[in-house]
């Protein structure tokens, strides 16, 4: 028998005060009115919480507001955004960017570090020499971009890497195929006291981007596929990200499909899933229908590739991009639809399997197609698959890894600060 527990003051308190500061944080700054309307709350528990949140440092008087007459009912209350800083990694094999906000997920500061020289495997002459410094330049970089923002310090920092990143430990599964900096840099910025390093595959905190600010939104149930150098998926269910046993779920680059001369294995994904969307496909489909190709066209650190199997971006992705958009915008019906059915084929196998009623195509290859390329590739799923998806193109674009990365630094510092789940 289970016997009902009733909340003591203090936690009641606690709730009340972390749903204040959610209001805050959700809508902007509010008059005590407004609080009082929004949460049911008493006139006397809302004076008492905005008294004791001012206290702590995380409210404070934000101005009056337009629609009341002058006096105490229109003063305004926010959150003090500067009471903790956040910053969002995003690693690249040939660079990194990142970015510097307030509590509020505002961006302050932004900065791209490219290597001088394209990021070498641990084993090739010259890689730790050339990661050290790009290790250094990093961290250097971070600091000067708070600093100019005006954080004094980091709260927390969430960085998106390739690779799979263990859920019990948050250790990094450097297989050997990345670079050797990239587990450095973790290193480096985890050594500084003070700050939280949080660390997720690349592609999960592009799915999170999706959910919370992008074509997901409102959204239970989705999978995203990434589209880039590389192919990956990330995937929600019941509002929650996947990871799974070992941070593997979306590994669709392994995935076996048809029209591959062979069979992916367990060090590398060239005859899987992956060698047939990858950015390097796509131009080589492309070529094949006739489209010009501009290799290293765009090349650099944003528009560098991605990928869960690791590798080092090449010059496709960019010119990948840019001939997918060149497709949509000129009519090229036979290569978009090859293209469209070979994205269908891997997320028909997601779909049957775990049925999440919508696919967003996300990544700048993705992003290029628009909504194009995904009404398409949702006509090939209807016939592929039994179970009605929705195919969705994704609007939170290359920049995705970062948005999520600043949305997962912010959800980690407000829990801290604001207490509550």
């Amino acid at each position: 028998m289970t016997t009902a527990r009733t909340a003591t003051p203090s936690t009641a308190r606690a709730i009340n005060d972390r749903l204040a500061l959610d209001l805050l944080l959700e809508r902007g700054p509010l008059t005590a009115s407004d609080l009082r309307a929004l949460t049911g709350l008493s006139r006397p528990t809302v004076a008492d919480l905005l008294e004791r949140l001012q206290r702590s440092g995380l409210v404070a008087h934000a101005g009056e507001s337009a629609a009341l007459r002058r006096g105490p009912n229109a003063r305004l209350y926010g959150l003090v955004a500067d009471r903790a800083h956040l910053a969002g990694i995003d690693i690249r094999a040939n660079g990194v960017s990142l970015v510097v906000a307030d509590l509020t997920g505002r961006t302050l500061g932004t900065a791209t570090i490219a290597a001088s020289t394209p990021a070498p495997a641990v084993d090739a002459p010259g890689g730790p020499a050339d990661g050290d410094q790009l290790v250094e330049r990093t961290v250097e970089a971070l600091l000067a971009t708070a600093a100019e923002a005006g954080a004094g310090e980091l709260h927390t920092v969430a960085v998106g890497a390739p690779g799979l990143v263990d859920p019990a430990t948050g250790a990094l599964n450097n297989s050997g195929k990345l670079p050797e900096w990239h587990t450095k840099l973790l290193a480096a910025l985890r050594a500084r006291p003070g700050t939280e390093v949080i660390l997720e595959n690349e592609v999960n905190l592009a799915g999170i981007a999706e959910h919370r600010i992008g074509a997901a939104q409102g959204r239970r149930d989705f999978a995203l596929i990434w589209l880039g150098h590389g192919v990956g998926a990330s995937v929600v269910l019941d509002g929650r990200l996947r990871r799974g046993a070992s941070g593997g779920t979306g590994e669709i680059g392994f995935l076996p499909v048809p029209g591959t001369i062979g069979l992916p294995d367990s060090k590398k994904c060239d005859n899987g899933f992956h060698s047939t969307v990858s950015s390097a496909a796509v131009c080589e489909l492309a070529a094949r229908h006739g489209l010009k190709v501009d290799i290293g066209a765009g090349a650099g650190v944003g528009s560098a590739g991605r990928t869960r199997a690791g590798g080092v971006a090449k010059d496709q992705e960019p010119a990948a991009e840019a001939v997918v958009r060149r497709a949509v915008e000129t009519g090229a019906d036979d290569f978009l639809d090859e293209l469209a059915l070979r994205i269908a084929v891997g997320a028909s196998a997601i779909c049957v399997v775990l049925d999440p009623g919508c696919v967003v195509l996300g990544g700048e290859i993705g992003q290029a197609g628009g909504s194009e390329l995904a009404g398409r590739v949702e006509r090939h799923l209807t016939r592929l698959s039994p179970l009605a998806t929705e195919v969705r193109a994704g609007t939170a674009g290359g920049g995705a890894v970062l948005a999520g990365a600043v949305l997962t630094a912010g959800d980690a510092a407000r829990r801290e600060l604001f207490g509550g789940d």
